[in-house]
């Protein structure tokens, strides 16, 4: 979709209704995943792909009747093993696609998504599948707007927090809920598309925590760096699969790699002449998460070096040390357990209490820093 929107953007801007097709679901050894989109304009412009020239004959021609009728179409596509001929996938895979007609008067945000797409801004746009909210009807979200609805206020009162639960996290994919945004319904089958790139995690210090809390991080959906001065510690073996590994001091590696209001940092160095200098750069550049790893003692050591090198109050205060929530945690993927915590109960404004000790409504009233 991205790739294909500058091109829709000017079909837009033009007045000139076009069809739209969003892979919503796969199974298998489907070719595209989800979020991948064919559309087809006037004069039968075509732009895009669903399944690398598999059913795109097919799509092209849902997508006429689309842009005729104005009515969304939720179709799927898979391989039939009685009719080699039939209109499928070659590699057996199954993908689901939704269709819908798109124009000024019946989405009104598209314009504002393809400029902050183009403009770098994160987005997540949700998309009404199946059930009794109108299909294809569309929500757009942003970190602190909203435009559009899915034709009922509980619904985008719902799909709107989870939109940016899921545009923290650059994820695209589908949720359910009741007809009026009830949790743990699935009539009505939502599509969250964001536009985003995953946020960073960036751990220093190559220690056995460190690849724990690398590996929670990329569960998570972050993509993770660690950086180590040492060699011998800071090397890809060591750590799972997808994590970038660094050779570099700590500060000056943080010096030299851009971070933003979704960035997460963690410091395990536990070590003076590394975590100092890195405190210093991190505290004083966007972040949303700041954590450093050590004991109360080593802490107010750092904290008295910190302040001696000049941060503000306001700055120390972005700290997060000792790191992690008080879960007791002794190994390393137990401390990475508690560091995750720390991070999602920021994000989100929980208090880290169990939840057996608190009353009222479990999402309610969460306005806590987003990572967005």
């Amino acid at each position: 979709m991205r790739e294909i929107l500058p091109a829709l953007h000017r079909w837009y801007a033009a007045g000139s209704p076009f069809g739209l097709a969003t892979v919503v679901t796969v199974s298998e050894s489907a070719p595209r995943g989800p979020g991948a989109a064919m559309a087809v304009g006037a004069g039968d412009d075509v732009v895009g792909s669903v399944s690398g020239g598999c059913v795109e004959g097919a799509v092209f021609e849902l997508a006429q009747e689309v842009i005729e009728s104005g009515e969304a179409r939720l179709e799927t596509f898979g391989y039939s093993d009685e009719d080699a001929f039939a209109v499928g996938l070659t590699c057996g895979g199954r993908i689901t696609l939704l269709v819908r007609r798109v124009t000024p008067q019946e989405d009104v945000s598209f314009g504002a998504v393809a400029e902050s797409v183009a403009a770098g801004r994160p987005v997540t746009v949700a998309t009404v599948i199946d059930g009794p909210a109108p299909r294809g009807a569309t929500l757009a979200v942003w970190a602190d707007e909203m435009a559009g609805s899915l034709g009922s206020t509980g619904l985008d009162v719902a799909v709107t927090a989870d939109a940016r639960g899921e545009l923290a996290l650059g994820a695209t994919g589908r949720r359910h809920y009741g007809p009026h945004g009830e949790r743990r319904e699935d009539a009505v089958s939502v599509f969250l598309h964001s536009f985003a790139p995953p946020p960073r995690m960036l751990v220093f210090g190559a220690i056995d925590y460190a690849a724990a809390v690398a590996r929670i991080g990329d569960f998570l959906g972050y993509r993770v760096t660690v950086c180590d001065a040492r060699p011998v510690f800071a090397t890809p073996k060591r750590f799972p699969e997808g994590v970038e590994v660094v050779v570099d001091w700590p500060h000056r590696y943080l010096h030299a790699t851009a971070t933003d209001d979704r960035t997460v940092i963690c410091v395990l160095t536990h070590d003076p002449k590394f975590d100092v200098p890195l405190l210093e750069e991190a505290l004083r550049r966007p972040a949303a998460y700041i954590g450093a790893m050590g004991s109360r003692r080593t802490h107010e050591d750092r904290m008295s070096r910190l302040t001696q090198s000049g941060l503000s109050p306001a700055e120390l205060a972005r700290l997060r040390s000792p790191i992690g929530l008080d879960l007791g945690a002794r190994t390393p993927e137990e401390v990475a357990v508690s560091v995750a915590a720390e991070i999602v109960a920021l994000r989100w404004g929980g208090s880290g209490t169990p939840l057996a000790a608190t009353d009222g409504a479990i999402h309610a009233g969460r306005t806590g820093r987003e990572l967005s």
